[in-house]
């Protein structure tokens, strides 16, 4: 008897009843491919910031899961999130090797099972868009927190797509960029009806975005942003506590006129082997009256043999301690250590741990000050959308994110924390503040256009004049919820469609 082969586009159904094509690419066609669309994924985003690699990291995406079984959608996307994530964390190898091996391949497991449980068919169209959003949260929110970095929201915060983020915040806008990716694919099919009605789609939320009612301005107050410089991938010691302090009074002197609030980075005041508390609150003070305005400082002191702590306070002329915040979202394995006993005993003298947990805060993210309330969000904070959103409902006018990205090695993690405010101004509608002991700081305005950046290193202060505002955008409302619930909606209804069908 003849074998005949079946034509590679026509369909087959698999044991689950999808409609898939004949096995056709071989493994040495699909590799490069999968590797190439992670790659424009990752390029799309900062520092490199080729945005239109987006849409072709998705398309490329797209065409690898049409027609497949399960099981190829999730080895495929698996290999395509990899060689996303993996260039774009890539700064985590400088802290442990092992440990970005097993993120970067972790979080590709969650976009891996979304596109498993995505239909191979036209329907896809609808279904992964939200699949994508879900597996965002999903990675946003655990183990340990989660990690809010990367995305592809952060690839459009210069493009007019960046609007639909006042809607519903970064996972609408992660949603739009997959739709994007797959009218492109949608045309390579010359199913130009699809590819129509994804791009409507887009432009009529890019258009809610730009109509969006915006906030009332309340006020126009004169700021200054101070970075004390010093080298890049600096480890902590007590020997640089007071240098840093030094450096930032002395780059405060370098304000020269008269300002309304001076924004100081995350933990520069740090009391401990060379300087007591009452001595460095006393040089805060000093700068505080020396320029009539209040100061934002950043603290990190030992609180007890177990605990340090991490906050910003608000230190006035007259140099009383006005309000304080304590960091509320620690850094796992940075500021805290989850199952201490377990990891300390398995990681090893080489590897650096805290040798004390940072206490969790639990007050408000505002500060009081005279100029109004000044919402805070500490450094990782600024990655997580809720922080920030948080502010915003409890009345903040401006929003901060004062930092120290000094041990870091690159600048993948500064120029990402700079887009992901970008986002945090247009989802709330406020200016933002960033300020860094070693860049970058950074002033951006509620439509996410950074007004000015230091570079890294560098002794600069910057000082702008910028707007406190109120009232409350629709995306610091109802936050990433729409993008959710239309995901899970959308993989259900997959799901028991295929089922019945």
């Amino acid at each position: 008897m003849t074998n005949i082969q079946k034509p590679e586009n026509q369909l087959a159904e698999n044991h689950s009843g999808e409609q898939t094509v004949a096995p056709s690419w071989r493994w040495y066609r699909v590799l490069p491919i999968c590797i190439g669309s992670g790659f424009a994924l990752a390029g799309s985003i900062p520092p490199w910031g080729w945005w239109p690699l987006a849409f072709a990291g998705v398309f490329g995406l797209d065409r690898l899961l049409a027609g497949q079984s399960w099981k190829r959608r999730f080895r495929r996307t698996w290999l395509v999130a990899f060689a996303w994530l993996a260039p774009a964390v890539f700064w985590v190898w400088d802290l442990a090797g092992p440990g970005f091996v097993i993120a970067a391949g972790f979080y590709a497991l969650y976009f891996a099972v979304a596109a498993a449980l995505t239909p191979n068919d036209a329907s896809r169209r609808l279904v992964l868009p939200g699949a994508f959003a879900v597996a965002e949260i999903a990675r946003w929110s655990w183990p340990f927190g989660g990690v809010p970095l990367a995305h592809l929201a952060l690839s459009q915060v210069n493009t007019p797509l960046v609007l639909t983020a006042r809607l519903a915040g970064p996972l609408l806008v992660v949603i739009v960029v997959v739709v994007v990716g797959q009218a492109l694919s949608s045309l390579y099919e010359r199913q130009f009806m699809a590819a129509g009605i994804g791009l409507t789609v887009v432009g009529v939320l890019v258009a809610g975005g730009y109509a969006h009612p915006r906030s009332d301005v309340v006020s126009e107050i004169d700021v200054a942003l101070v970075q004390g410089g010093g080298a890049q991938r600096t480890r902590a010691s007590s020997d640089q506590e007071p240098t840093v302090l030094a450096r930032h009074i002395e780059a405060s002197n370098e304000i020269t006129d008269p300002v309304d609030l001076i924004l100081w980075p995350e933990n520069v005041v740090n009391p401990g082997r060379y300087l007591d508390q009452e001595n460095a609150y006393q040089l805060v003070s000093q700068v505080a009256a020396d320029h009539d305005a209040p100061v934002l400082a950043g603290w990190f002191m030992k609180a007890s043999d177990d605990h340090n702590v991490n906050y910003q306070s608000v230190i006035t002329p007259d140099g009383n301690e006005v309000d304080r915040y304590d960091k509320v979202r620690l850094v796992p394995f940075g500021e805290y250590i989850p199952m201490r006993d377990f990891i300390v005993s398995i990681a090893g003298d080489d590897v650096p741990l805290p040798a004390r947990d940072s206490l969790v805060g639990t007050a408000e993210p505002v500060l009081d000050t005279e100029i109004g309330p000044v919402g805070v969000s500490i450094s990782w904070e600024g990655f997580f959308e809720h922080r920030a959103r948080h502010a915003v409902r409890e009345g903040a006018q401006i929003l901060t994110n004062p930092t120290n990205g000094s041990s870091f090695w690159l600048t993948q993690v500064q120029t990402q924390q700079v887009a992901s405010n970008q986002l945090r101004a247009i989802e709330n509608d406020r200016w933002v503040l960033q300020a860094a002991p070693t860049g970058f700081t950074a002033v951006i305005s509620p439509d996410g256009d950074v007004v000015a950046r230091t570079g890294t290193e560098e002794r600069k202060t910057l000082q702008a004049k910028v707007q406190m505002r109120e009232g409350r955008t629709l995306a610091s409302r109802v936050g990433w919820w729409p993008a959710v619930i239309y995901g899970l909606i959308a993989l259900v209804a997959s799901r028991l469609r295929s089922a019945i069908g």
